[in-house]
């Protein structure tokens, strides 16, 4: 029987094709390196609970307050990031984009400016567009969050920030004294921050992600925290997520979102709790084989294309690269996908910073990591 090491370096690329999720379905004559979905097979204990509720028909209606989930999440949330959740304060959603479209949409009047940071997850774009808002963009700074530029446009009148902690597509770690700044900024000028922070559990070694809401008590009053097992755990489509607060002016805006927003998926709730509860030494398996790949895709990138750029990245499996010295145009990955047959995020989606950039999933095998680079080279003549 194959050591569970061993299951998540050695990926047959043959099983992975046989998946019908987004990633592998929608280009099947390229290898897919791009959405959020990592390669590895689910956790054990993951399987096990719903194997067991198909094998139950336990296919009907959800009651994740019933099962536990906001307990479980407490649980998970004091072991591996030393939160301290008060499991009245979670809220269960379908997902964390969703949570946070009606979160903004209860804050927000149509016309207010709403703080993202770009380059960024582009359907933030999207949840600001959806509520009639508009969008003020303070680019990162040197790949890090611009704490100045944001208290900038709280002072202007900002009604709030869609924080991406750790930042997608950068994977920068922001430091607790950037959150305290920013906490302080939204006091201030009477900001809200929404903080996404659903790549955290994946922060890798080197590196301390520190939930926002642990920061003072400017952020527990101004601030919403959004998570989820699905990146962590490879659950997406399972629609089970975490709204959390920890003040009482932020909890009565949860609570007054409609029964929709409040309602996530029975399956994702059932795996999400096994996740959670059970998962610890799968994740930590996880994250020591996502730790050498990103120092892998460095080496390859040094030998074989040492005009990309490339700063490992501090939490997740989200590689942002700089590929403008290739002579690639605005947008490499769709050269890329043409030419060398590797699905990339684009670069542009993410905003005007993206352009001559594209975005790389190392969450699989090393082997494929390998052969992601020979595409990118074979694109370029290499």
């Amino acid at each position: 029987m194959a050591s569970l090491h061993q299951e998540l370096t050695e990926i047959p690329l043959e099983r992975l094709r046989r998946r019908r999720s987004a990633k592998w379905a929608m280009y099947p004559e390229a290898l897919p390196a791009w959405v959020a979905e990592m390669d590895f097979p689910l956790a054990p204990p993951v399987k096990r609970a719903l194997t067991e509720a198909v094998e139950l028909d336990d296919c009907g209606y959800a009651a994740p307050a019933e099962l536990g989930l906001a307990d479980a999440f407490a649980g998970f949330a004091a072991a591996r990031l030393g939160w301290q959740v008060d499991p009245a304060q979670v809220t269960a959603s379908s997902n964390v984009v969703a949570a946070l479209t009606e979160v903004l949409r209860a804050l927000a009047e149509p016309g207010d400016r709403v703080v993202i940071n770009t380059p960024v997850y582009h359907p933030f774009f999207a949840i600001v567009e959806e509520v009639g808002c508009e969008l003020a963009e303070v680019p990162l700074r040197d790949g890090r969050l611009d704490v100045e530029g944001i208290e900038r446009e709280f002072a202007a009148g900002a009604t709030a920030l869609i924080l991406c902690s750790p930042h997608n597509p950068s994977g920068d770690v922001p430091s607790r004294e950037q959150l305290v700044a920013i906490a302080d900024a939204a006091e201030r000028h009477g900001a809200w921050v929404l903080a996404d922070e659903i790549h955290a559990p994946l922060t890798l070694p080197g590196a301390e992600q520190v939930p926002f809401l642990t920061v003072s008590e400017a952020a527990r009053e101004r601030g919403i925290a959004f998570s989820s097992a699905s990146k962590t755990f490879n659950l997406a489509g399972l629609m089970c997520s975490q709204m959390i607060t920890a003040a009482p002016g932020p909890a009565a805006v949860i609570e007054g979102l409609s029964f929709i927003a409040k309602h996530g998926g029975h399956l994702g709730a059932i795996a999400s709790i096994a996740a959670f509860r059970e998962g610890g030494p799968w994740l930590d398996e996880v994250l020591a084989v996502l730790d050498h790949n990103r120092a892998l895709l460095g080496g390859l990138l040094t030998e074989r294309l040492p005009e990309v750029g490339y700063r490992p990245p501090r939490a997740g499996y989200l590689a942002w690269l700089d590929l403008r010295e290739l002579g690639l145009g605005e947008d490499p990955a769709a050269v890329i996908l043409e030419r060398g047959g590797l699905a990339l995020n684009s670069g542009p989606t993410f905003g005007p910073q993206g352009a001559g950039f594209a975005r790389l999933n190392f969450g699989t095998s090393p082997a494929l990591v390998e052969e992601a680079v020979e595409r990118i080279a074979r694109t370029v003549g290499r």
